[in-house]
C-alpha cells in the first residue's frame, strides 16, 4: 500500500524536484528519529530569548496608556510604535523561518507534526504584547516533543508563559489559598476546561463541571510575571486534595503535584483514543479506519509515545487509502507550491517585507488562514468545506497565477512541472491543461490551482 508520492503529499510538505521521494516507511521513520536539522538551519528564538520581550512590551504599552492627554504622550507613543515595528519584523522572520523549514526539509513529516501539535495546543497572539511570541511557544513547548512523550509536551505547554497568558491561567487564585482569603480574587477555569475539552479527552469526553473546577483548583499555583517569568506560587494555590476524572491528586499543592497530575491525565485511555483519532483525521481522512485509530491508540500507550503512534499510523494500510479527501490549508498550499517550484529555504528567508506581504501575509488572509490567528482555542478547521469557499479559492487561484513569477525568474516547462508538483497523482485534465497552456506562467498556475494539487 505504501506510495512514495502519496507519502510526500499526505504526510509531508509536498513534492519537490530537489528531493528524492522516500523508499519506504522505515526510511521515513529513520529520518524522523534523526537530529532536527531544520531547527538548526533556520533557528527560531524561544520565549525567553525573543526580543523585544513580553515584559518590555507590556511596560511600554502601559506607559503609552498612562501618558494619554499629558505632555509625555508623544514620546510614549513614539516608543510604543518603535517596538511595534520590531515586533512586526520578528513575527515576519519567524513566519519565514517556519516556511523555510517546511520547504527545505527533504520530506517534511516533522514540520507537519509540529504544525499539528501546535494547532492542538493552540495559543492565539494578542495584538502588540504577544504578537511575535506564538512561534516561540511552539519552539519551546511543541517542537522538542513531537517524536517523544506526550506527557512531557503537556508539561511544557501548561507551564509555558504563552499558554498562561492566553488562557489567563496566571490570574487564577484558589478561593481557599493564602491570597484568595486575603483578596477578592477568583478561580479561572479557562485552562482546565480547554485541557479536558480539547487537549485530553475531546469535546465529547466523559468529564463533568466538577472535574473542570477541581482541575482548575489544582492548577492555581501556576503563575507568570513579567519580572520572574514562569513560577509556581504556593500562596495562590488551592490547598487540599483534588479529584479529576476519578483520579486523586495530593493535598500538598506543589509544582510537582501539578506535573504528576499531567502525567496521569496524559496516560488515560480516553486521552490516547482522542489523540489517535484526531491525528488520523488530520493526516488521512475525516472518517479514518477504526482499526488504524485503535492501533495508534495502543501504540500511544500509557507513556504517551508520540513516535510510536506516528509509526503505527504509517504502518497501517488505512493510512494509504488512495482517495485524497483532505484539502491543504492555505499555509500548506503555499508551502507545497514553493516546494514544487524548487524554491530553497534560504530564498524564503531572504524575502523582504514587500515580498512577504505579497506572497504570504495578504494571501493567507484572503485564503482564510491569517498567520497564527485561528478563531479560537480549538485551532483551524479540519473539514474540506471550511477551506473550499469562493473567496478563499479565488485567493488560491490568484496566488497560483501570480506568485511563481515573483519567486522565479525562469519558470519551469508546465509539462515537466506536472510531475514535480503531482507525480503519479496528476489527473488527465491537469496534464492536458499543462500541455495546452499558452505560456509557462499560465501552465504553472493552472497546475497549482487545480483540485488535484489542493488535495492531500
Amino acid at each position: 500500500m505504501f506510495d512514495p508520492t502519496l507519502a510526500m503529499i499526505r504526510f509531508g510538505t509536498g513534492l519537490s524536484p530537489r528531493f528524492a521521494r522516500p523508499v519506504g516507511i522505515d526510511s521515513i521513520l529513520f529520518d524522523l528519529g534523526e537530529d532536527d536539522e531544520m531547527a538548526a538551519q533556520f533557528p527560531i528564538t524561544g520565549f525567553v530569548d525573543t526580543k523585544p520581550s513580553h515584559a518590555a512590551l507590556a511596560w511600554v504599552n502601559r506607559a503609552a496608556k498612562d501618558a494619554v492627554d499629558t505632555p509625555d504622550e508623544p514620546a510614549a507613543m513614539q516608543a510604543r510604535n518603535l517596538l511595534r515595528g520590531e515586533v512586526r519584523v520578528i513575527r515576519q522572520q519567524h513566519h519565514l523561518a517556519t516556511v523555510a523549514r517546511a520547504v527545505e526539509a527533504p520530506m517534511g513529516l516533522r514540520e507537519r507534526l509540529v504544525a499539528f501539535w501546535a494547532d492542538h495546543f493552540t495559543v492565539i497572539r494578542r495584538p502588540f504584547e504577544t504578537a511575535h511570541l506564538v512561534t516561540s511557544f511552539v519552539e519551546d513547548a511543541i517542537r522538542p516533543h513531537v517524536t517523544g512523550s506526550f506527557a512531557q509536551m503537556l508539561r511544557a505547554v501548561v507551564t509555558h508563559p504563552m499558554m498562561l497568558i492566553y488562557l489567563e491561567g496566571f490570574r487564577s487564585v484558589g478561593p481557599g489559598s493564602e491570597v484568595g482569603q486575603r483578596r477578592n480574587f477568583g478561580l479561572n477555569e479557562n485552562l482546565a476546561r480547554e485541557l479536558l475539552e480539547l487537549h485530553l479527552l475531546g469535546v465529547d469526553g466523559s468529564y463533568s463541571q466538577t472535574d473542570v473546577r477541581e482541575l482548575a483548583e489544582l492548577l492555581t499555583g501556576l503563575s507568570y510575571s513579567e519580572r520572574r517569568g514562569f513560577f509556581y506560587d504556593a500562596r495562590r494555590a488551592e490547598p487540599g486534595q483534588e479529584t479529576v476524572l476519578g483520579l486523586r491528586f495530593g493535598a500538598d499543592p506543589t509544582l510537582e503535584t501539578v506535573l504528576a497530575a499531567m502525567d496521569e491525565l496524559a496516560a488515560l485511555p480516553q486521552t490516547a483514543a482522542h489523540l489517535a483519532h484526531k491525528m488520523a483525521v488530520h493526516f488521512v481522512s475525516e472518517t479514518p479506519d477504526p482499526a488504524m485509530v485503535a492501533a495508534m491508540a495502543t501504540a500511544f500507550g500509557a507513556g504517551g509515545d508520540l513516535m510510536a503512534m506516528t509509526a503505527a499510523m504509517l504502518r497501517h494500510d488505512g493510512a494509504w487509502v488512495p482517495e485524497r479527501t483532505k484539502v491543504r490549508t492555505p499555509q500548506q498550499f503555499i508551502t507545497a507550491g514553493c516546494r514544487a517550484l524548487g524554491i530553497t529555504g534560504e530564498a524564503v528567508t531572504s524575502i523582504d517585507r514587500g515580498g512577504y506581504n505579497r506572497l504570504l501575509g495578504r494571501p493567507l488572509q484572503i485564503m482564510g488562514q491569517p498567520w497564527e490567528s485561528p478563531g479560537g482555542p480549538d485551532g483551524w478547521p479540519e473539514d474540506a468545506e471550511s477551506w473550499i469557499i469562493p473567496q478563499a479559492m479565488a485567493g488560491r487561484i490568484t496566488w497560483a497565477m501570480q506568485a511563481p513569477r515573483y519567486m522565479l525568474a525562469d519558470l519551469p516547462d508546465p509539462r515537466d512541472f506536472v510531475d514535480a508538483a503531482l507525480g503519479s497523482l496528476a489527473t488527465e485534465d491537469v496534464i492536458f491543461a499543462a500541455g495546452a497552456a499558452e505560456n509557462k506562467a499560465e501552465g504553472v498556475g493552472v497546475i497549482l490551482a487545480s483540485a488535484a494539487f489542493q488535495r492531500r
